[in-house]
Parts: C-alpha cells; structure tokens; sequence
C-alpha cells in the first residue's frame, strides 16, 4: 500500500514528493529521480509515471534561489543523471522487447498496452524508421512502449541506439531546462499544481488525439466494409 501511495503523491505534487527526498540528501534524491525515469522508459509495466512533471520539477529545485542564491539540487550533478536514465532504460526496453516482447504481449499483464497503443507505435515506426524512436520519446505511454515495440519489430540495434540517445538528451534537457529556467518565475510558482497538470494534459494531447483516431477509423473503415459487402449481395 505504502508503494501505491507514493506513486499516487508523485503523480499529484512531484514538487512536493523532491522536496522529501531532498530532506534526506542531494545523493538520494538524484537516486530516485535516476530511477523514476529509468523505471517509466525502461519497465514496459511502468508508462503510467510522470517523466515529464518530474524533470520539470527537478528543474526547479536546481535553479538558485532568488533570495539566497544557492540550488536544493545541483544542476550539474543533476543533468548526467536525467540524460542516462531515459539512455540506459531504452536500452534495456528494446532488449526485453527484443527477447521476451512477444511472450509478454500474449500474456496479456501490460493492461496500458492495448491495441489500439500498440498499433499506433507500430505506425509510427513504419512511417517514419527509427526517426519514430525519436519522435515517440515526448509522448507519454508511447515513450515507454515504442523502444519495446521496436525490439519486437526487429529494428536494428544499431539503427535504434542513435535516435534513443538523441531523444532522450532532447527529453530531458527540454523539461528539466523549462523548470530551471521558468519555474522560478511568481505566477509559476503560485500556480505550480496546475502547470503540471497542464504539461501532462499538452503531452497526453496527441496520444489522446491518436487514439481516437485509431479508434474511429476502424469503426468507419468497418462501415464502408459492410456496406460494400451489402452493395454486393
């Protein structure tokens, strides 16, 4: 229960939850945010954590502060540890996509992979190649399924470890730079729960979008069928 509680609080105020950590120390908190991104990218059971809010959060902490110039976190301590997480977890998602993605799938256990979200990746990897490894790293749920995806298509490790590395240097220098260098400012600061709120909601935005459109393109593309088939008779 204790574990499902401190994801919920994580999920509600990632301001709040850092602000514990670093109670305890610079060292331990850079321990838990290294593994809440390594565990959202590179745990395909595990889409549903707040990577961006986080590095948005974390951003915050390492900017000094107005009144006595000194940072909770080092953003040079910081930084190495929010560019590997998201490196080494899609590196070891793409080998247990590569190994195991298959059995996992049949299985059924990875309730958030659903169909709809598994062909929207597979999309995105046919359309665009491994530019889609990339791409799919600022999407929330897509980021944590499209290095496993990609390990199950058979995408070439060597094709796929330039735009990993890429995007996820991309990824978490953008959010964890926002709130180093925006979340100081009194309006952010005053409203911060609805910030991140509104930073999930914009990265939610075309997964939501992508979806439905999956979802009623079927629907009408099964429609035109009938009726063809109706036409016929």
């Amino acid at each position: 229960m204790s574990v499902i509680n401190f994801f919920v609080e994580l999920l509600k105020d990632p301001r709040a939850a850092i602000a514990s950590w670093i109670a305890m120390g610079v060292a331990p908190t850079l321990g838990f945010i290294f593994i809440i991104i390594f565990v959202e990218t590179g745990v395909v059971f595990f889409p549903f954590l707040p990577g961006d809010s986080l590095l948005f959060a974390a951003g915050v902490f390492a900017a000094p502060d107005s009144a006595t110039g000194q940072a909770a976190l080092p953003l040079l301590a910081l930084l190495p540890v929010v560019w590997l997480a998201p490196i080494i977890g899609d590196q070891c998602n793409y080998w247990i996509g590569h190994f195991f993605g298959r059995r996992i799938l049949e299985s059924g256990k990875v309730k958030a992979m659903t169909p709809e979200r598994i062909e929207k990746t597979e999309k995105m990897i046919e359309k665009w190649g491994p530019l889609a490894v990339f791409l799919g790293r600022f999407f929330p749920f897509i980021r944590t399924f499209m290095p496993f995806i990609s390990g199950i298509s058979g995408m070439r490790w060597s094709r796929f470890t330039p735009f990993s590395v890429l995007g996820g240097l991309c990824w978490s220098s953008l959010f964890t730079f926002m709130g180093y260098f925006f979340g100081g400012i009194p309006a952010v600061q005053q409203h911060f729960e609805l910030i991140i709120i509104l930073i999930l909601a914009v990265s939610l935005v075309p997964t939501i979008v992508g979806l439905l459109k999956a979802k009623f393109g079927k629907k009408k593309s099964a429609e035109t069928t009938s009726a063809e088939q109706s036409a016929e008779q």
